[in-house]
C-alpha cells in the first residue's frame, strides 16, 4: 500500500487529534499507563477553525522541506485500516503473536511488548489485543475525523495484561512451545528470561475493569552474559532453541532439556569484535544462524561446531558504520541487512563471504538509521 500525507498552509500551526482507541476497562493501572500531560494539553490547542483554512492541499513527498506555517496530515483515504494504541511507558520492542491474529474482517491482532518506563518498577512485559479493527470509512476531504460519528459496534477495542519486570526491557521476542506461549526479554541489568504467558493471555479473554498485572518468577533467567544486549532470536525450525546476543560480542545459544529447562552454553559463540545487534536462525536449516554488529560485519553460524570454530563465513564491512538489523528470506538463499548508514542491502548466500563478494542489491531511501526490517512472510520478491 502507498501511504500518502497530505499538507496544508495555514496561518497558525494547527494540531490534528489522532485517532483513538476504546480501552476495555475503566481504571487504569497507574504503573502500567503513565500520564503524558502532553498530550492532554494537545487535545485543547486547536488554535485554527476550519472556517479560516485558506491554503491549498498538496502532496508531500519524503525530502520535502515544509515551509513556515505548514503541517502535516494525515489522509486517512490513503489506507485500507489505520489504527493505533498507546501502552502507556514507551516500549522498545514488540512482537506480533501470529496464532492470535484474526485475518478476517473485523480483525484482531494480539502482541506482546517490553516497556522501558522511567520509574524501574514500573516496567512490565505486556501482552496486548487490539480487536474489533475495521477498514477505514471513506471520507470527503472537508469531512472531520470524528470517533463520535463511529457506531459502538465498530469502534476497536483495546485490551491489556501484563507481567511485573525488574527494569526496562531491550528485546522480547514471542514463541509457542508446545501449547506454552513464552515470551524471551533482554533486560537492561543483563538478564535474559523466558517468561509463560499462559496466564495473561487467558486474561485478554476475560472482560475486566481492571488491568490485570502479575507478579511471578521467570521459567528460567540466565546473567552469563557479561553486559546487557539487544540480539535475541527464537530458532524456527528446532523447538524451544533460543540464541541471545550482548554488546560485549558474545552469543549463547540455550537448548530445551528434560524438566523445563535450558542448557545454555557456558562458553559464548564468538567471533564479532564488538556488540552483538542482532540475531536470526535461518528458516530452513536448524544449526544455522545469521548475525550483525557494531564492527560492520555479517556472520553465518553453524551450531554444531565449537563455540570458538563455529563462524563459517564473514562479509567484513559490509556497511559503512554499525549494522543494527537482518533478516533471511524464506524462500530464496537472501538475507537483508540494514546500518546506522541508513542503507538496506540484499546478500546472496551462495556468493557470501570474502572481500570480493558485493550485495546483488542496495537501497540508500533512507535518511536515517535503519533500526527495523523483514521480508515479506509471503513474497520473497
Amino acid at each position: 500500500i502507498c501511504l500518502i500525507h497530505f499538507y496544508k498552509r495555514y496561518n497558525n500551526m494547527r494540531g490534528t487529534k489522532e485517532p483513538d482507541m476504546d480501552v476495555d476497562h475503566e481504571g487504569d493501572d497507574q504503573e502500567m499507563r503513565e500520564d503524558d500531560n502532553n498530550s492532554e494539553n494537545n487535545d485543547d490547542e486547536d488554535v485554527a477553525d476550519d472556517s479560516s483554512d485558506d491554503g491549498e492541499d498538496g502532496v508531500y513527498v519524503p525530502g520535502d522541506q515544509l515551509e513556515d506555517g505548514q503541517t502535516l496530515e494525515v489522509d486517512e483515504n490513503a489506507y485500507i485500516l489505520y489504527q493505533q494504541c498507546s501502552l502507556g511507558p514507551p516500549c522498545l520492542s514488540f512482537d506480533i503473536i501470529e496464532d492470535q491474529v484474526k485475518c478476517d474482517y473485523p480483525l484482531s491482532v494480539t502482541c506482546v511488548a517490553g516497556t522501558q518506563a522511567a520509574k524501574v518498577t514500573a516496567n512490565n512485559i505486556i501482552l496486548f489485543r487490539m480487536s474489533n479493527l475495521n477498514c477505514v470509512r471513506p471520507r470527503d476531504e472537508d469531512e472531520d475525523s470524528d470517533d463520535d460519528d463511529i457506531p459502538d459496534s465498530e469502534k476497536p477495542v483495546l485490551r491489556m495484561a501484563g507481567i511485573k519486570h525488574a527494569g526496562c526491557v531491550n528485546r522480547i521476542k514471542y514463541n509457542r512451545i508446545g501449547p506454552t506461549p513464552v515470551a524471551a526479554a533482554w533486560a537492561e541489568n543483563g538478564t535474559v528470561a523466558v517468561w509463560n504467558l499462559s496466564n495473561v493471555m487467558a486474561r485478554l479473554d476475560q472482560p475486566s475493569k481492571e488491568v490485570y498485572r502479575e507478579e511471578t518468577a521467570p521459567l528460567q533467567a540466565f546473567t552469563g552474559h557479561p553486559t546487557e544486549g539487544f540480539a535475541l532470536d527464537w530458532c524456527q525450525t528446532d523447538p524451544g532453541v533460543l540464541a541471545s546476543g550482548d554488546c560485549s560480542k558474545n552469543i549463547h545459544v540455550w537448548k530445551p532439556s528434560d524438566g523445563g529447562v535450558w542448557n545454555i552454553s557456558s562458553q559464548p559463540y564468538v567471533s564479532h569484535t564488538k556488540s552483538v545487534e542482532d540475531i536470526r536462525w535461518s528458516p530452513n536449516e536448524k544449526n544455522v544462524m545469521a548475525t550483525c554488529s557494531v564492527d560492520k560485519s555479517l556472520k553465518i553460524w553453524d551450531v554444531r561446531a565449537a563455540p570458538d570454530k563455529a563462524c563459517m563465513l564473514t562479509k567484513d564491512n559490509a556497511h559503512l558504520s554499525d549494522i543494527n538489523v537482518i533478516d533471511w528470506n524464506r524462500s530464496e538463499p537472501f538475507i537483508l541487512s540494514g546500518g546506522d548508514d541508513g542503507v538496506v542491502k540484499v546478500w546472496d548466500l551462495r556468493s557470501f563471504g570474502g572481500n570480493n563478494s558485493e550485495p546483488v542489491a542496495a537501497f540508500s531511501h533512507h535518511t536515517g538509521a535503519i533500526t527495523g526490517l523483514e521480508w515479506h512472510r509471503d513474497d520473497s520478491t
